[in-house]
């Protein structure tokens, strides 16, 4: 299913000469790995940020250091920031974040399996929040499902 999400995605963005740019957290990198899977993306896909690391997500993808101390990385308002700022920081006319807890451990207060995605484009952004099950790898692999879906409806909605 990401396989075609990713491509939907794509043609959809690309039939309008728009690009992308991604920030991931919980996902590592799956969400740029299910978008340059798709034959020709590249003249979409700009590029992105894997900011694991807290401190990366504000010093690489521009989100708020306050916010991020007040907060934490798992949050709505994050996962926008993180969304505008690879946008910004990567000259795209969309931009995809994802941030949440893939377990096997709870991080805080949040639990295993909650996960944000936002979209940040020319119209504004949107935020979505995730109650995901399974282990690792599927809660992972839903969070790219998700983004995609969301990157989706905010371009067509455009």
């Amino acid at each position: 299913m990401t396989d075609g999400r990713a491509a939907i995605a794509a043609a959809l963005l690309g039939g309008r000469g728009e690009t992308v740019a991604v920030a991931e957290s919980l996902t590592g990198g799956l969400l740029s790995a299910a978008l340059v899977a798709v034959p020709g993306v590249s003249a979409v896909f700009r590029g992105g940020v894997v900011v694991y690391a807290t401190d990366l997500k504000a010093s690489l993808a521009g989100v708020p250091a306050p916010l991020l101390a007040e907060r934490g990385p798992v949050d709505p308002d994050v996962a926008l920031a993180l969304a505008r700022g690879v946008r910004a920081r990567c000259a795209a006319d969309w931009g995809v974040a994802t941030t949440g807890v893939a377990g096997p451990r709870p991080q805080g207060d949040a639990p295993v399996g909650l996960v944000y995605v936002a979209v940040a484009g020319p119209r504004g952004a949107v935020v979505r929040e995730r109650h995901l099950d399974g282990g690792r790898a599927e809660i992972r692999s839903s969070a790219v499902e998700a983004a995609l879906a969301l990157l989706i409806d905010a371009a067509r909605a455009a």
